[in-house]
């Protein structure tokens, strides 16, 4: 598109630019003012110009500003408006002066449509500028005694008017720079730099209320104002002038002289906090007081804005010079005369505490600067308090057992009592236990007891014997001496002790017997079953001795006076402890360390054989007391029988049949005692016959025939079957036996038995099997079918 901008405006021209547009040959630009009669202000300009400028306007005018792009035909291509201001016309100074060493001052008349305005201070190549509002305006950060070339322009919205014709000014002479001081408290000194193109100054000097005003001119650079009030506000006003006379900026400056010093200085002492209150009368214009207390090289000050200070941390037994000084901002007054202050004495050192005589103490001390006599508090923990008052350096003080005293010395003089220094505490020598009992409790130990004794931290017992001390310490009031020697006389005695004076050994003592040594077994032996001998060794004088075997079959015990005894009726099968102690007038032993005993194992009352089979015996038998296995025996000419077993009950085999034997048994015990018991012969069963057959015997009869082992014996003979079970017992002699009534038809199960001396007939001989016919109502044949199952 085709546009116009504006680059720069003035009160009467306004600069254009536009950007080149396609087939444009010509570019036509009007003005026509705004608001105001007049014509047009038209312009032409070829298609290589893009800047223009509008001249001879109307300042503070707005123009409408109409730019046009023609071809070469005269047909406008495009167009383009803008709204646009001149600058205010250009303002003429009226003057321009300096009242101040960095600015200038410029006066004008006002402009129509400005609304604000720019000066300009030139000086060779710097320049400064300032906008301001309206006349007159100043310009600021100027060099002092400079010549400057003043301008001035006109603004408004639309831009700046061209500069005015110039008016030269120059800054005034700078203000000399005071440096100010009271070098007493009647005079004030003032100096300053020298001041460029300057050719003199004058400084002037009056009082902060009005009154008493001084001047003096000079080409110096100092000058002193004298006979002035102390303590008083004055102000100081300096400027410097040119060769004409011209003054130039001045400089004020507020300056108060020094105070005189305080007068009626007053010192009062506090011996307590050990510090002195001072006070004074205010002396004129002093802002703070400063109060020295000197003492040798030592100084301490306080400083105040009233008038009074307290000097704190004085040190007793001193004496301080105190002065008192004014100050204020312009510097100090001279210091008061010293006034003399001796303080309270110190504490008394060195101090001593001895016993110089029984129940006695004595205080000692060394002497204190300023100390006119001391008084000495003595205070028990009881409660109970003394004092001695005394010019000299000791005091005599009675005392007792027990007891910590509480001891500080003092010092006086006019000013007071000295500080409270060490507190000593002196512990007497604590009591003797009372009520001491010494009580024997075993063979070795000794249990003591007492009643508290004042002024004892901790007791000390000690069991003085033949062989050497033993010690106990303890903080209760009883003691067990442990680890004494047995049979042993000990003297035995309690000390008190404290840590500040530690044992008191003046304490009365006992004597105590220990109790027998407890005997040692040596040897333990069998006399027979139930009787032991136990032998010892004797270690001890006029000890009775007594074991003791215990065990759950009960107690049984022995006395003696030398080294063995004997102990009878201990029972089969049981288990012992054996122990032994002494006895004698001081009391009993400790027991020995115990022996184990061990009696053989008891022989089975009750023994039982039961003939199993005609070679098998079950022998039985009740427990043993002590026995863990048992070894049985059957022995005969024949031969010999034997188990071992951990039951109560045994088979043994290989059994003679029809013979007589001995029966033995050993109970063992687990630690390998035996007891061999021997019982009642046994003997075994008659033996079973062979050859057993069975015949028939007429219509309805059987017999039945054997073998016999013996002639001496008798049989019973026992057939039984479905139809019936038959017996016969033959007379003594017979090797058979007749069944005159037997029913045919049936299988019968045969058995001779040899039968006891008591009648009884053995169950184990063999059985065997027959069937037995029928022929007709009669038997028939008798067959043999073998041994029954049961054998």
């Amino acid at each position: 598109g085709f546009s116009l901008s504006i680059y720069d405006v003035t009160s009467r021209s306004i600069y254009l630019r536009w950007p080149k547009f396609s087939g444009a040959s010509s570019y036509r630009v009007t003005a026509t003012a705004v608001n105001t009669v007049g014509h047009p202000l038209l312009a032409h300009f070829s298609d290589v110009t893009l800047k223009g400028t509008l001249t001879s306007l109307i300042p503070n005018t707005v123009y409408a500003i109409q730019a046009e792009a023609i071809d070469k035909n005269g047909i406008i291509l495009a167009e383009t408006q803008i709204m646009q201001s001149t600058a205010p016309d250009i303002p003429v100074i009226e003057q321009a002066y300096s009242k101040l060493s960095n600015s200038i001052t410029v006066e004008w008349r006002a402009v129509p449509g400005a609304t604000s305005y720019l000066l300009t201070a030139q000086n060779g190549d710097s320049f400064t500028e300032t906008v301001v509002a309206n006349s007159p305006g100043t310009v600021t950060g100027l060099k002092p005694a400079t010549l400057y070339r003043i301008t001035i322009r006109s603004i408004n919205s639309g831009g700046k008017s061209q500069p005015s014709p110039f008016r030269k000014a120059k800054t005034v002479l700078a203000a000399p720079i005071l440096s100010v001081s009271s070098p007493s408290c009647d005079s004030i000194a003032v100096s300053w730099k020298a001041v460029y193109m300057a050719a003199g100054f004058s400084v002037s000097l009056m009082r902060s209320d009005g009154l008493g005003r001084m001047l003096k001119n000079t080409t110096n650079t100092s000058l002193i104002f004298t006979n002035l009030d102390p303590g008083t506000l004055y102000t100081i006003k300096a400027y410097a002038w040119t060769v004409n006379g011209i003054p130039g900026d001045d400089f004020t400056y507020n300056q108060r002289t020094s105070p005189n010093a305080p007068a009626d200085v007053q010192v009062a002492f506090n011996s307590g906090a050990l510090r002195a209150i001072v006070s004074w009368m205010p002396a004129e214009g002093a802002l703070t007081y400063s109060v020295t207390a000197s003492s040798g090289l030592l100084k301490l000050k306080c400083n105040t804005s009233s008038a009074s200070c307290t000097v704190p941390s004085l040190q007793c037994g001193s004496e301080y010079y105190v002065s008192v000084t004014a100050y204020n901002d312009a510097g100090s007054s001279k210091p008061t005369d010293a006034v003399s202050l001796k303080t309270i004495p110190c504490a008394p050192v060195n101090i001593s505490i001895e016993e110089d005589e029984s129940d006695h103490l004595l205080v000692s001390w060394s002497s204190v600067n300023f100390g006119h006599y001391y008084v000495v508090f003595v205070k028990s923990d009881d409660g109970l308090e003394v004092h001695c008052n005394t010019s000299h350096t000791q005091c005599h003080f009675q005392s007792d057992c027990g007891f910590t005293y509480f001891i500080s010395v003092f010092a006086y003089n006019k000013a007071g009592q000295s500080p409270l220094g060490d507190v000593f505490n002196y512990t007497t020598a604590p009591c003797c236990p009372s009520d001491f009992q010494a009580v024997l409790v075993s063979s070795d130990t000794v249990q003591v007891s007492w009643a508290p004794a004042r002024g004892a931290e901790v007791y000390e017992t000690r069991a003085v014997g033949w062989r050497g001390a033993v010690l106990c310490n303890d903080s209760a009031t009883a003691c067990t001496l442990s680890a004494l020697q047995c049979s042993t006389r000990y003297n035995i005695a309690v000390y008190s002790f404290s840590e500040a004076r530690g044992s008191n050994t003046s304490c009365a003592s006992k004597d105590v017997a220990t109790a027998p040594c407890s005997p040692e077994i040596k040897n333990i032996s069998k006399e027979a079953p139930s009787v032991i001998s136990v032998h010892w060794q004797s270690n001890n004088e006029e000890a009775t001795y007594i074991v003791t075997a215990r065990g759950e079959a009960g107690f049984w015990h022995c006395t003696s006076s030398g080294n063995s005894c004997t102990l009878i009726s201990l029972p089969c099968g049981s288990a012992f402890s054996v122990s032994a102690i002494a006895r004698s007038p001081a009391g009993q032993s400790l027991p020995s360390y115990s022996v184990p005993l061990e009696t053989a194992p008891c022989c089975p009352n009750d023994l039982i054989l039961t003939q199993v089979t005609q070679s098998v015996t079950n022998i039985s038998w009740s427990v043993g007391m002590g026995a863990q296995t048992y070894v049985t025996t059957l022995e005969s000419p024949k031969g010999q029988a034997k188990c071992h077993t951990l039951q109560n009950y045994c088979l043994l085999g290989c059994i003679t049949c029809g013979t007589n034997y001995t029966v033995s048994l050993k109970a063992i015990s687990e630690t390998g005692l035996t007891s061999t018991c021997t019982y009642q012969g046994y003997s075994s069963s008659a033996c079973c016959p062979s050859g057993v057959k069975l015949y028939r015997l007429g219509n309805n009869g059987i017999r039945v025939y054997w073998r016999p082992s013996d002639e001496m014996i008798s049989y019973n003979t026992d057939l039984h079957g479905s139809k019936g079970n038959f017996t016969c017992a033959p007379n003594s002699g017979l090797s058979h036996c007749d069944i005159t009534e037997i029913p045919c038809g049936d299988i019968y199960t045969v058995v001779v038995s040899p039968v006891t001396d008591k009648g009884l007939k053995l169950t184990f001989c063999p059985r065997k099997i027959y069937s037995v016919t029928c022929s007709g109502s009669s038997v028939g044949m008798v067959i043999y079918r073998g041994k029954s199952n049961a054998d």
